[in-house]
């Protein structure tokens, strides 16, 4: 029946997919018939979980909900809702200007979501999931909020203080993860190396995953979102005796120039930053380390920015994104400073990074050519079976191209060895072929 069918579409980070994960199963557990990111014509009523972190995000939300405000104008949707982080921060603008949604709701309305459908929200199934495809991976969202105030950041704004999970209910919601067929647990939180402190005065992250290394049909675990300057020194030595966690570290530095981390507003310098990369370099060998960088930045000069360019250059990070600054209201480089560098600077700025990375990266998978290669197949698209390695992670990072010729199934991990290279992906075929 659509009627009692239920499509929730789900938009931005894998924060976001957990919310809406949890959300399904308790409506289903409600009695309802439940999708996710559906075709228009499979539920009357949808659900629309939405971004709001940045101006590109902001606008891909708008537009989503204003394509399902035209659906229900010509009959295709009878209910529209909308939740989740740009609800939350612009609420009272939203119900202005688009009256056609029948309810906003913020980031901490979960329950009141659900009473909108009649039904409660059950504590006991915090911890249970409907989980969204491919299946044998999955996100562990460790902590709500953040604690620090980057400047560029809305984050704090949307989701509040710091607020850590406790470890029993993390191994119990892992556990029915790899009961359900998780093969990779990817870890989350918006600074993953500041875990436990709020709850038991003390950083837990080793801890929490040497809990969840005892888990044994888990095969992977990834780390996400480690801030710089709070990196445990506990972390490397964890890292280089268990082969499940992934050799992968995902480090935003945002900049490099002491005066743009200090008008950022972070905790670290430059040379506390090298220090950091380098030691991780040094002690786990083979790691890949994935960064995020910004440029166009309010005080951000051209020569900031060559510095940015250089370290780039001499680092040669295996991962790296660029995002160009997103002036955001409520935050404090929105307060204290005006966005003042034209978008075609930070637009030629980003570019230039990227065209730097693409070099690094074309010369990296080169001499990945001919070794052999641990990778989790996601799925099969067209002729090719489409996976990642240990040093990928999934929608973000390069992907392993395996022709469809192969006898394999998406969620093994296989030994594959690599055939040929790419300047953002690499190709390859099963060792036993």
């Amino acid at each position: 029946m659509k009627g009692k069918r239920i499509n929730i579409i789900t938009l931005g980070c894998p924060k976001n997919i957990v919310d809406s994960e949890k959300l399904l199963f308790q409506l289903k557990r409600g009695g309802y018939e439940v999708r996710h990111n559906a075709d228009l014509n499979d539920a009357r009523t949808v659900i629309i979980n939405t971004c709001g972190f940045i101006h590109d995000a902001i606008e891909e939300s708008i537009n989503t909900i204003l394509g399902y405000v035209k659906a229900k104008e010509s009959g295709h949707i009878d209910k529209l809702y909308v939740m989740g982080c740009l609800s939350q921060r612009y609420k009272s603008a939203l119900i202005s200007e688009i009256p056609e949604v029948d309810k906003f709701f913020g980031v901490n309305e979960f329950p009141d979501v659900l009473r909108m459908f009649n039904t409660n929200f059950r504590e006991t199934l915090s911890t249970s999931r409907i989980l969204t495809p491919p299946g044998h991976y999955a996100y562990l969202k460790v902590s709500e909020g953040c604690d620090r105030k980057c400047a560029f950041c809305s984050i704090p704004l949307i989701r509040g203080n710091y607020i850590s999970r406790p470890v029993e209910e993390l191994v119990r919601e892992s556990v029915c993860l790899a009961n359900s067929g998780v093969k990779e647990l990817i870890l989350v939180a918006q600074d993953l190396s500041y875990y436990g402190v709020d709850l038991y005065k003390k950083r837990k992250l080793p801890d929490l995953i040497e809990e969840l290394l005892k888990i044994n049909s888990l095969e992977w675990i990834r780390l996400h979102y480690l801030y710089p300057s709070g990196l445990l020194k506990d972390l490397i030595p964890l890292m280089k005796e268990n082969p499940k966690i992934c050799r992968y570290i995902d480090l935003p530095i945002q900049h490099i120039s002491d005066k743009m981390l200090k008008i950022m507003k972070r905790s670290h310098s430059r040379k506390e930053t090298e220090a950091i990369l380098y030691k991780l370099r040094h002690e786990i060998p083979g790691v890949a380390i994935r960064t995020t960088l910004i440029t166009g930045h309010p005080g951000e000069t051209e020569g900031d920015y060559l510095e940015l360019k250089r370290f780039t250059e001499e680092f040669c990070f295996e991962r790296l994104g660029v995002f160009k600054y997103s002036h955001e209201e409520g935050t404090y480089a929105y307060n204290n400073f005006r966005d003042n560098i034209p978008d075609d600077i930070k637009e030629r700025r980003a570019s230039e990074i990227m065209e730097i990375q693409r070099s690094i990266s074309a010369e990296i998978n080169a001499k990945a050519v001919d070794k052999v290669y641990r990778v989790i197949i996601d799925r099969r698209e067209g002729d090719f079976f489409i996976g990642r390695t240990e040093f990928d992670s999934p929608e973000i990072d390069q992907e392993v191209l395996i022709p469809d010729i192969y006898n394999l199934s998406s969620g093994t991990i296989t030994d594959i060895i690599i055939t040929e290279s790419d300047d953002f992906e690499l190709y390859g075929r099963p060792l036993e072929s």
